[in-house]
């Protein structure tokens, strides 16, 4: 038989028998559009979380420190110098960092606690300095009151906002919702705050000047007034955990102002400071593999979020893994009744197919009769299963974010349905139809054409 009739014969059996055969795709159906709703939630969480991680500008940073840090001797076994013969982290090595290839700027990790003045009251808290770069690429500003440094070196700085209601004197209550930004920023952009630091000096005594002559080190109490001029939500660096930072800096400020910091090292032989860790822009994160290797090369320890990605890469894995399988268990039950149906469909077509043999059909034509017909009802309930999973993706989608809106919470997309997985479900779905159909296809196959004639 062509497979045209066997097509043509396999939609009008079903015709036949529809309210039977309806039951039997719907239940494929379910199965497919819940296997379907669970795979595109697991799809979802796990881009919302690669994109909040791109949009932070992680994925593109390689995180350097020295080895030279007793915090760092497990790096000894990387590739380059041992850590006693590791070179200094410091504006030499930032420099010459920047200059790989594949690299856009690197600079040093500025930050230290320090005293702020606000209406003659003092605020101990934690400052950083922020590359001018920050501008474009952290989501830390994007949804910023006020606006960003006019210049890289500008006396100016940027609040977080738990500050700003500490500079307002505002105390929340346990359980009551957040302060709006937007009435933090009416009453403090464009006031000026005093931050009273530490400044680092070097000097030289005249009585050694020559090649062995030896820098002297002092500590001078300085002030310097800022403007406030944008407030914001988050930190720039919100993986630090208890070291976020609540005021920012230009970099080329808290640079120039040579603040005794936390994280400054010892000085090298021509008075260079010394960092515990720089960051590093690369112009792709493709290349952040190979802008590490580069780094490590050189004698330094190399981290990027890239590294931590591949366990949670992992985690999902194994998330899509079980949602699949839950998934597909309402399937494995829809396809019990694919044999069911089918069973019953032998039982009551004997007689045709006595005829159909004696007029000529192979057991070949009659098994692949029962195929189409099994195929038919998988590709059908695959094509409405993915249907209704969408809708079903789309309603939880709804649902969270009007819940996430109640709760002071940006809204979220957290259910994708890509190409690939359409197809696949559809194709999975006809398979398993097909697995269904095996056992009869090949019952209606082996039957006898004379007693299936004799069949009333």
């Amino acid at each position: 038989m062509k497979f045209y009739d066997v097509a043509e014969l396999a939609v009008r059996n079903l015709r036949e028998s529809i309210f039977r055969n309806s039951l039997t795709t719907i239940g494929i159906s379910v199965g497919v559009a819940s296997l379907v709703a669970m795979l595109s939630l697991g799809i979802g969480l796990q881009q919302l979380a690669s994109r909040r991680l791109q949009k932070s500008g992680l994925f593109d940073t390689v995180v350097v420190t020295s080895r030279r840090d007793l915090r760092n001797f497990r790096e000894q076994r990387e590739e380059g110098p041992a850590p006693a013969e590791s070179p200094l982290l410091n504006e030499t090595a930032c420099k010459k960092i920047a200059q790989i290839p594949g690299v856009l700027e690197a600079y040093p990790d500025i930050r230290f606690v320090t005293d702020l003045r606000f209406d003659s009251k003092p605020h101990l808290t934690m400052v950083a300095g922020v590359p001018f770069s920050a501008k474009n690429n952290n989501d830390a500003f994007d949804g910023m009151q006020g606006s960003f440094f006019s210049s890289d070196g500008a006396a100016e700085a940027i609040l977080q906002k738990s500050l700003a209601e500490e500079l307002l004197g505002i105390t929340l209550k346990p359980g009551t919702n957040t302060t709006n930004i937007s009435e933090l920023a009416k009453s403090l952009l464009g006031k000026e705050l005093t931050m009273r630091y530490a400044e680092r000096t070097v000097s030289t005594p005249s009585s050694s000047i020559g090649p062995s002559a030896s820098a002297a080190y002092s500590v001078v109490s300085r002030e310097q007034v800022l403007k406030i001029v944008g407030l914001t939500d988050l930190d720039p660096d919100s993986m630090r955990g208890t070291a976020r930072a609540r005021v920012f800096l230009p970099l080329k400020l808290a640079q120039d102002l040579h603040i005794v910091q936390s994280n400054l090292r010892d000085t090298s032989a021509n008075d260079l400071p010394s960092y515990t860790s720089l960051s590093v822009r690369v112009q792709n994160p493709n290349r952040v593999p190979a802008v590490e290797d580069a780094i490590k090369k050189m004698g330094f320890g190399a981290f990027s979020i890239v590294d931590a990605t591949r366990s949670m890469r992992q985690f999902f894995a194994v998330l899509d893994g079980f949602l699949a399988i839950f998934g597909s268990l309402a399937l494995a039950v829809a396809s019990i009744g694919i044999v069911n149906t089918l069973v019953m469909a032998i039982l009551e077509r004997r007689r045709e197919i006595g005829i159909m043999k004696a007029i000529g059909a192979s057991d070949a034509d009659v098994r692949g009769l029962f195929f189409a017909e099994a195929g038919a009802m998988g590709l059908v309930g695959g094509a409405t299963g993915v249907t209704l999973g969408w809708v079903i993706g789309r309603l939880i989608n709804f649902g969270m974010n009007i819940y996430l809106q109640r709760q002071n919470f940006p809204s979220a997309q957290i259910w994708s349905v890509p190409l690939w997985l359409v197809l696949g479900a559809i194709a999975f779905s006809i398979v398993v139809s097909l697995l269904a159909g095996l056992y009869p296809a090949s019952r209606a196959a082996r039957l006898d054409p004379v007693q299936a004639l004799r069949y009333e």
